[in-house]
């Protein structure tokens, strides 16, 4: 298994199919509205501004596995999103990055890059950088702010 042969499902229910990201740096993120890190969307906002047409996409990824941060549905989750932080970048359906029922793309970005709690994810935030050729380069914690990843899309887009 490859990463271009995850998809993953928007908040409607579309499947975003990874392949389409071919060539291109993916920036995926599970993200929560109700977060203490949630200043983030706006960062991560900056780099899909920025880099979007220079060959990144960034994926949110809603998850609710942390302390119930995400209360939102799937229904409401890109208006509050787009009202509260300014996002356009890309969501899914609400997910589960850790245990039994974890999205296969956490499965498979977990496998690849094994953090400081082994593969478990810590928190909201936890972020993963795919080169444009599909394979994980990096793996960020929680804290790790969007400005702190530039220099490395910079090297995986080859600006």
């Amino acid at each position: 298994m490859n990463f271009y042969d995850l998809s993953a499902k928007s908040p409607s229910g579309k499947v975003i199919n990874m392949a389409n990201y071919k060539d291109k740096a993916v920036l995926i993120v599970n993200t929560a509205t109700k977060c203490g890190l949630t200043p983030q969307f706006k960062g991560l906002e900056k780099l899909h501004q920025t880099y979007k047409d220079k060959g990144l996409v960034v994926l949110g990824f809603p998850c609710n596995q942390f302390m119930n941060q995400e209360p939102e549905t799937n229904e409401t989750i890109v208006q509050a999103c787009q009202i509260n932080h300014g996002v356009t970048f890309q969501l899914t359906e609400k997910v589960e990055v850790n245990g039994k029922n974890t999205h296969p793309v956490y499965k498979y970005l977990k496998k690849e890059l094994g953090g400081f709690l082994g593969s478990k994810i810590k928190w909201n935030f936890t972020k993963f950088l795919v080169t444009p050729g599909g394979k994980p380069f990096k793996r960020y914690g929680p804290t790790t702010t969007p400005d702190k990843i530039e220099a490395d899309i910079l090297e995986v887009i080859g600006a």
